[in-house]
């Protein structure tokens, strides 16, 4: 991500982003504002630290693919 970074009359900074980069903000905001989305993330976390995750090889001799 590149910056350039722009002051006014009033000296407030402004800061120029791709439309790519401000989608991708405002849907990692959206996500950390969801209380279940959060929660499932934490389980998730959790359950990773515990070994309690297959790779994805596993699956796939699993599901014979």
């Amino acid at each position: 991500m590149s910056e350039i970074i722009f002051k006014g009359k009033h000296e407030s900074a402004w800061i120029t982003i791709s439309t790519d980069e401000y989608e991708s903000m405002l849907a990692t905001i959206e996500t950390l504002s969801n209380p279940d989305a959060m929660k499932k993330i934490k389980k998730g976390e959790k359950e990773r630290l515990e070994g309690k995750l297959k790779s994805l090889e596993h699956i796939k001799k699993e599901l014979d693919i």
